[in-house]
């Protein structure tokens, strides 16, 4: 592997590069963004910035396949870029409040493109900003390349976005209209016939950096659909396994799972999860289905659970949980972290890093049908088993000793 420093540059030995930050999250949140800039160093709109709440570009160019719990991962597929865009910058900012970079000293980057592995730790120690531009790809004579940046930049995330062209906040105000004439003066215009006027053109709505945590003081969130439905609800879980147990001196696997309960509006109850090999099915009943079984916690992707959205109106309720299948429940290594994105709607996220030792289950949020609505309620509990889970809310099914 080759160690950049800062203003090194490397040209990618392949078309598809993958750039993975890692950080401690003791210090606090970070978010994770990359923009797509022109020659003047600009984006041509709000689409060219790849966030949370705008995880990839149209053409598929580039994406972030995770981001929180002390990572965030990228994916840039070079032949996919558009002619226009000439830079790709990637940029972290400090969610938590009076925290500065120089907190989040030791965070590391990893690019990795064709058989080609570089690395990047930048020096933070003395960083006053809450917002830095980590790294960036650019285009040179046909060629692209790797180049290590670590420049602080003053304010959050809507300033950093502004800086690249991104329109961010609330509209400009409406100006405010002329005083009238005096009547004697006012000219008296002669009857004529005007054109039908021209349809009004809605400006551009700005960009929404939003989001949503469910926490004690805020423990529910109602959304309601826009437009027909609420289209593929996500449900993501990503977790570390840098918090495995030690058996005989070798590493114990920490397998971490994601799951849920449901009750269709027929009355038809059951769940979805990987222990029992019950995926479920996105297009037929329940409308619900796990993607696949992350065993270790090293996919950057985690798990996720979606839900159709269009078959909403068919789904009662869903209740949400996760579960160590392996490994110690020890909840606070896992440093685990859960995202629920869906279009046109801001992500709900609540982390999962407080929990007691000893109890490996934890009952995540309960989703409800209320006249058609989408209610989220945090519950955040935990318990021995999936019995304990299914009294506490309710759902009455039965239980037995299940294997994957």
């Amino acid at each position: 592997m080759t160690t950049l420093t800062q203003g090194a540059n490397a040209a990618l030995s392949g078309a598809v590069a993958r750039i993975s930050i890692d950080w401690s999250t003791s210090a606090g949140v970070i978010d994770a963004s990359a923009y797509m800039l022109t020659g003047i160093g600009k984006v041509r709109g709000d689409s060219d910035m790849i966030f949370f709440n705008q995880p990839k570009d149209p053409q598929g160019s580039v994406e972030i396949l995770s981001s929180g719990s002390g990572t965030a991962v990228f994916q840039v597929d070079t032949t996919k870029v558009p002619g226009a865009i000439e830079k790709i910058v990637f940029c972290l900012t400090i969610e938590t409040p009076a925290k500065t970079m120089a907190a989040f000293n030791g965070m590391s980057m990893a690019v990795s493109a064709g058989g080609q592995s570089l690395s990047f730790e930048p020096d933070l120690k003395s960083a006053a900003e809450a917002a830095l531009v980590l790294a960036e790809l650019y285009k040179r004579n046909g060629e692209w390349k790797v180049r290590a940046v670590a420049q602080g930049f003053v304010g959050g995330l809507a300033p950093l976005a502004r800086s690249f062209g991104i329109e961010v906040g609330a509209p400009l105000p409406t100006p405010a209209a002329a005083p009238p004439l005096p009547a004697q003066a006012q000219p008296v215009a002669p009857p004529q016939t005007l054109p039908p006027p021209a349809p009004a053109v809605a400006p551009p709505k700005p960009i929404s950096l939003s989001k949503i945590t469910l926490d004690k003081a805020r423990p529910s969130v109602s959304l309601e659909k826009r437009g027909s439905s609420f289209g593929d609800i996500s449900i993501n879980l990503n977790w570390s396994s840098s918090g495995n147990t030690r058996f005989f001196g070798k590493p114990r696997p920490l397998d971490l799972d994601l799951g849920c309960l449901f009750e269709l509006d027929d009355g038809l109850k059951g769940a979805v999860q990987a222990l029992g090999n019950v995926f479920g099915n996105l297009h037929d009943r329940p409308y619900i289905q796990l993607d696949q079984d992350d065993r270790t916690g090293a996919i950057a992707a985690g798990e996720t659970l979606r839900i159709n959205g269009r078959h909403w109106p068919k789904i009662r309720r869903v209740a949400l949980f996760a579960f160590i299948y392996e490994g110690a429940p020890n909840w606070r290594n896992t440093d685990g972290m859960v995202t629920i994105t869906m279009p046109d709607q801001p992500p709900i996220e609540f982390a999962m890093r407080d929990g007691p030792n000893g109890l490996g289950f934890c009952g995540l949020a309960l989703i409800e049908n209320i006249g058609g609505t989408m209610k989220f309620t945090r519950v955040m509990d935990y318990f021995k088993s999936h019995r304990e889970y299914d009294e506490h809310m309710g759902w009455g099914m039965r239980w037995k000793a299940g294997s994957k």
